[in-house]
């Protein structure tokens, strides 16, 4: 396997911020006993040593062939390590461009006094290098105590006023999950306890927003007997996000050499929803009843908002014919497509149901304070959101992809009650 130009400038990168970060630590370890500030600096290179080795031999360690968690473990700990240093480096260079002004204004105002600056030197705060260290350390930390939480369901209760939802629906308990992404999953028991979770809710009705996968029909082998336990009276009803279509495995060439394996697998995917016994909406609606009484139900592929990623939804064939419904649901996979078309379009929708963000799987929810590095991508990325008589709920996903954890934004199964 050849080595692209980007992995190259990634290995140069990490390095440059390991010399970066190595003067800060020899500063701080100045006044340390001799075999203490050795032991140190030995400790520091070797980890990033090895860090920088892996980096350049990973070509050849023929790494799809390793245990699923080893390898998701080792890349959450590496780009973890990276995110980390990255971050020191940034209130290190804050410090050094303090030490830079500083020492140019008082050669300057000396000159000016007619007085000589020469040899005098500022020094890097001891103040702001222990600051760039600790809070490294502190995100390099909760990432990796993150890794427990990637299991760690969240019940999120919420009740719904509708003044035009049809008598016989209220009351009625909704359960949302998204973003399932089976092929993270590394602990069968764990997941399996999360189903169980939903059940024990004793829901009227399932909605799955999308993602069941990462890329390959084939990730749901293991999962089939887990999944296949959610049922409802009203139904379990599903829809495609990004990550089913196969984009990131099979490329997104329709004409490609890989573009019929592609097709087969969106259409074994599609199997999967059957099999499982979820109804799985392709831009169109289904009506509910209750009593007499109907609302719509309507499924779209995803659309998005954004550029970056693919639309393939119609939601204008989904809608025709469920504009005389009183009560509208929309399940739409990416939050984007709410301001993309929905409330501009689509106003008698009532509400809009989306995951697709995981709040980015790490951000801080306490009262007063919800941030998440995602928001600076997604407007509305985690929890409820409205305009006007609409409502937008964005739920963090189920599962996990990429880094095997979670920190502050836990896994959901949101719970609506229809009042």
């Amino acid at each position: 396997m050849r080595r692209t130009l980007g992995s190259w400038i990634f290995i140069i990168i990490v390095l440059l911020l390991d010399i970066y970060i190595f003067q800060v630590i020899k500063m701080l370890t100045q006044s340390l006993q001799p075999r203490l500030r050795l032991g140190i600096h030995i400790t520091y290179w070797f980890f990033s040593a090895a860090m920088i080795i892996f980096l350049m031999l990973m070509p050849y360690q023929h790494i799809e062939n390793w245990p699923k968690s080893l390898r998701s473990y080792t890349f959450a700990i590496i780009i973890g390590l990276f995110l980390a240093k990255l971050l020191a480096s940034v209130i290190f260079l804050v410090d050094d461009l303090r030490r830079v002004l500083q020492w140019t204004g008082g050669k300057l105002f000396y000159s000016l006094a007619g007085e000589e600056y020469k040899g005098i030197t500022i020094s890097r705060s001891v103040f702001l290098s222990w600051l760039g260290i600790g809070l490294g350390s502190l995100l390099f930390g909760s990432l990796v105590w993150g890794f427990r939480n990637k299991y760690r369901y969240k019940i999120q209760n919420l009740d719904l006023a509708y003044e035009n939802l049809p008598s016989a629906f209220k009351g009625i308990k909704v359960i949302q999950i998204s973003d399932i992404h089976s092929g993270s999953f590394m602990d069968k028991e764990s997941v399996m306890h999360g189903v169980n979770m939903i059940m024990a809710q004793k829901p009227d009705l399932i909605l799955f927003t999308g993602d069941l996968v990462n890329d390959r029909a084939i990730e749901m082998k293991d999962y089939m007997d887990v999944f296949n336990q959610l049922n409802a009276p009203m139904g379990v009803y599903s829809t495609l996000g990004n990550h089913d279509y196969g984009d990131y495995y099979y490329g997104s060439d329709p004409e490609g050499d890989r573009a019929k394996e592609k097709i087969a697998n969106l259409q074994s995917l599609k199997e999967v929803h059957g099999k499982l016994g979820w109804r799985l909406l392709m831009d169109e609606h289904v009506v509910l009843e209750k009593e007499g009484q109907q609302i719509a139900l309507i499924g779209v592929q995803n659309i998005s908002g954004k550029g970056r990623f693919h639309s393939y939804g119609d939601l204008k064939k989904a809608y025709l014919g469920a504009e005389k419904y009183p009560f509208k649901i929309l399940m739409s996979h990416d939050p984007s497509h709410w301001d993309k078309e929905v409330r501009e379009s689509y106003a008698d929708i009532d509400l809009v149901l989306s995951g697709h963000t995981h709040g980015m799987q790490f951000g801080v929810e306490i009262p007063g304070i919800k941030w998440s590095p995602v928001q600076y991508m997604y407007k509305q990325w985690h929890g409820l959101y409205e305009s006007g008589a609409q409502r937008l709920y964005v739920n963090p996903g189920f599962g996990f992809i990429g880094y095997p954890g979670r920190v502050g934004v836990m896994p959901e199964i949101t719970v609506f009650r229809l009042v």
